[in-house]
C-alpha cells in the first residue's frame, strides 16, 4: 500500500458512496472531494464534508496511518488547522488540531474493494514489463487524452526548467543577460560537465565578461583559466600563451578557478571541455548583447547568430598539445537544436511569464520546427509505437518518463490513472 493510491482511491471515489462511517461513529457523505495539491499543505484544498447530517467545508489530509499526522508534525503547522477530515488506511491513534479538538478520522480499510489492490499491485510488478510500467497497455489509451497529457507535459516542463531560471535571477539581481551566460554554460557543459560549466560561470563577475567584448584571446584564457584547464605545464606555445593571459586576468580581477576540472572521460572529442569553451568564448566575444539577440528578439535567427568559428588553434585540436585532423569547430545542427531546446526556448518562456505574459503558440511552434531528439528512452517509446515528429514531442516524452514512470507516479500521471480506472 501507498500513500499515492489512497489519493486515487479518495479522488475518484473508488469507495462506496452510502455507509461510510468515521472511526468515532459519525456517519460520513463525501459531498465534494476538493482539489488535489500537489505542493506543501493538506493534500486535497476546498472539500465539502457532511458528517452526520452536518456540513463542513474544508481542507482533507491523507496518510497510511493516522500517527503519520505527528511524524510529520502537522499539529505544530498552522496550514493543518483547516482539516476537517483525516482520511487513512489505518487508524492507529486519535488525532487533533493545534486547539486541541479532534479531527474525524476515516479508515478506508474496511470499505475498499480487494481488486484495487489487486489492481494495483499488477501495474508495479516488474515482472510485467521491462521499460515502464504500463508499457502493454501504453498505445491502448485514446489519442485525445494522451495527446491533451503530453501538451500539459511538454508546459510542465518548461515551467520546471523556470523554477531553476529563478534561482539564478535571485543570484545574479535580476539580470537576464547573466543568466543567459549561465544558462549556455550548462548546456554547453551537457549532463558531464554542466553543473561544473555554471560553477565555472558563477566564480565570474559577469562585469568582467562584458569587459572582454572584442577580445577574443583573453576571452578564451579567462573560460579556460577558471576552468582550471590551464593549470599545469604543457610544452605548447598557444597553451602558454593563454596561460599568461589568464595570470593577467586573475590578478587583476582577483579571480579563483573552479575546483575540480572539467571531465574529458566518456565524451567524444567534440564535446571536449576545451572546444566548447573555446566556442563559447568565441560566441561572447563577437556579441555583447546575447539576450537581446537571442530571447527578447521575436525573429532571431539562431542559426546565424550562434554558428560562430572558434581560434585558428582549434581547427587542429581537441585539446592542448594533441594535433588533429584540421576541421572547424562550428556549432553543429544537432548541438544548435540542443541550445534552443534547453537555453533558448525555457529563457524566453520564463521572461514571458516575467514580463507577465501569457503560454503562447509561438514555443509549441518553435519546438514543432525542430527534430526531436535522439536517446534511449525516446528509442523505448517508439518501440511501443508511439509516434514523435519533433522536439516538442520528444521533450513531453522525456518529462513523462523522468517525472512519472521512472518514479512509479503512474496515478498522477493520466495514462496510468485512465488504466486504472478502466480496471476498478
Amino acid at each position: 500500500m501507498k500513500e499515492d493510491l489512497l489519493h486515487f482511491i479518495w479522488k475518484y471515489k473508488k469507495y462506496p458512496l452510502n455507509g461510510l462511517v468515521s472511526t468515532s461513529g459519525e456517519v460520513v457523505h463525501v459531498v465534494s472531494v476538493g482539489m488535489h495539491n500537489h505542493f506543501s499543505g493538506p493534500d486535497f484544498f476546498n472539500a465539502q464534508i457532511e458528517l452526520s447530517g452536518q456540513l463542513w467545508a474544508g481542507n482533507v489530509e491523507i496518510h497510511l496511518k493516522s500517527s503519520d499526522w505527528y511524524a510529520h508534525n502537522h499539529q505544530e503547522d498552522e496550514n493543518y488547522n483547516n482539516v476537517i477530515l483525516h482520511v487513512v488506511w489505518e487508524d492507529d491513534v486519535a488525532v487533533f488540531r493545534k486547539d486541541g479538538t479532534e479531527i474525524p478520522t476515516l479508515s478506508l480499510k474496511e470499505f475498499i474493494p480487494l481488486q484495487i489492490l489487486h489492481t494495483y499491485q499488477q501495474l508495479f510488478d516488474s515482472r510485467n514489463y521491462k521499460f515502464i510500467n504500463c508499457e502493454n497497455e501504453f498505445n491502448t489509451v485514446n489519442d485525445f487524452i494522451k495527446n491533451n497529457w503530453l501538451d500539459r507535459l511538454f508546459i510542465e516542463r518548461l515551467e520546471q526548467k523556470s523554477i531553476f531560471i529563478e534561482k539564478l535571477l535571485k543570484e545574479t539581481n535580476n539580470d537576464w543577460e547573466h543568466v543567459l551566460f549561465l544558462m549556455l554554460l550548462k548546456t554547453f557543459g551537457s549532463k558531464i560537465n554542466g553543473e561544473s560549466f555554471v560553477e565555472l560561470g558563477k566564480s565570474i563577475d559577469f562585469s568582467i565578461i562584458r569587459k572582454l567584448y572584442h577580445k577574443p584571446l583573453l576571452m578564451e584564457s579567462l573560460l579556460l583559466g577558471q576552468a582550471n584547464l590551464l593549470n599545469n605545464t604543457n610544452d605548447d606555445a598557444y597553451f602558454n600563451k593563454l596561460k599568461a593571459e589568464y595570470a593577467f586576468l586573475k590578478h587583476k580581477f582577483s579571480l579563483t578557478p573552479i575546483f575540480k576540472s572539467p571531465e574529458f572521460f566518456r565524451l567524444r572529442p567534440s564535446n571536449f571541455p576545451t572546444v566548447r569553451l573555446a566556442q563559447l568564448s568565441a560566441l561572447y566575444a563577437e556579441n555583447n548583447n546575447l539576450f537581446h539577440l537571442l530571447i527578447e528578439n521575436e525573429r532571431a535567427d539562431f542559426a546565424k547568430i550562434l554558428t560562430i568559428t572558434t581560434s585558428k588553434y582549434w581547427e587542429t585540436h581537441f585539446n592542448f598539445g594533441k594535433i588533429s585532423k584540421k576541421s572547424k569547430k562550428r556549432i553543429s545542427s544537432s548541438f544548435l537544436n540542443l541550445l534552443v531546446i534547453n537555453t533558448i526556448i525555457p529563457l524566453k518562456f520564463a521572461y514571458s511569464r516575467y514580463k507577465g505574459g501569457l503560454v503562447n503558440e509561438s514555443f509549441l511552434k518553435m519546438m514543432s520546427e525542430i527534430k526531436k531528439e535522439e536517446n534511449s528512452i525516446i528509442a523505448n517509446f517508439g518501440k511501443l509505437g508511439e509516434t514523435l515528429d519533433n522536439a516538442k514531442d520528444s521533450q513531453a516524452y522525456l518529462q513523462l518518463y523522468s517525472n512519472y514512470c521512472a518514479k512509479d507516479k503512474c496515478l498522477d500521471c493520466a495514462v496510468g490513472a485512465l488504466l486504472m480506472n478502466i480496471k476498478v
